[in-house]
């Protein structure tokens, strides 16, 4: 089996909350390999979306290792959590489309931040973008702006975005819930094409029973502990 491209181990957090420190998550150890999709449940507060921005580089790691697509991000300079962020796809529960940009522009922003696609030019990131739309079945909304689109295509915009660059790895976090069955099915399955063809790694944080078939592994948090796999 290939190295994996996640390695957490013994992984400890904990907020400031009145002056005390809060423990969030605790003693976490766990690792997705290539084309793997893991997908963490558990009830609200349990430090499912927590560890899923310390994955991407997004919230700082206190103690223990972190090692994401090669690069420890214990104690991490900017430049390397720059380096990884461009090799990750974010997908949030708030969609965080730019309101001034239309659905491609949005999509073609998530292309702009990856050098290789700014030097293939405007028009190959067009074409990208246009394709990744027609993908979520939002081809005759790409000139739309935000404000013309339903919560739910707002959200398939999001996800366009975020497979459009083909990420090393994919964190998402409630990616299906502002969408109908049938949008979150289409939604998964281009998460399991991107796991297969492109062999990256997915992450998942979701309550959707629906979807937890597309996982390869479920991986349940209570109280910040890892309790089953």
């Amino acid at each position: 089996m290939s190295a994996p491209l996640i390695t957490v181990e013994h992984l400890h957090h904990a907020f400031l909350e009145a002056g005390a420190a809060k423990p969030v998550l605790r003693d976490i150890s766990l690792s997705v390999h290539p084309g793997e999709i893991v997908i963490l449940t558990g009830p609200s507060g349990s430090g499912k979306t927590t560890l899923l921005t310390m994955l991407g580089g997004l919230r700082a790691a206190q103690s223990g290792s972190l090692r994401i697509l090669g690069a420890e991000l214990l104690q991490a300079d900017q430049a390397t959590l720059t380096r990884l962020r461009r090799q990750v796809g974010f997908i949030f529960q708030a969609h965080n489309l730019l309101p001034y940009l239309t659905a491609l522009e949005n999509v073609r922003v998530g292309l702009e931040v990856h050098p290789h696609w700014l030097q293939r030019g405007r028009a190959a990131m067009d074409g990208q973008g246009a394709a990744l739309l027609e993908r979520v079945g939002l081809a005759e909304r790409a000139r739309y702006y935000p404000e013309k689109l339903s919560g739910g295509q707002k959200q398939r915009v999001a996800i366009a975005r975020a497979l459009a660059p083909e990420p090393r790895l994919l964190l998402a976090d409630e990616p299906t819930a502002a969408l109908d069955k049938e949008s979150g099915r289409m939604a998964v399955e281009l998460f399991r094409r991107l796991a297969d063809e492109q062999q990256a790694a997915i992450v998942m944080v979701t309550h959707d029973n629906k979807v937890l078939d597309i996982a390869d592994r479920v991986v349940q948090l209570e109280e910040g502990q890892l309790v089953e796999s």
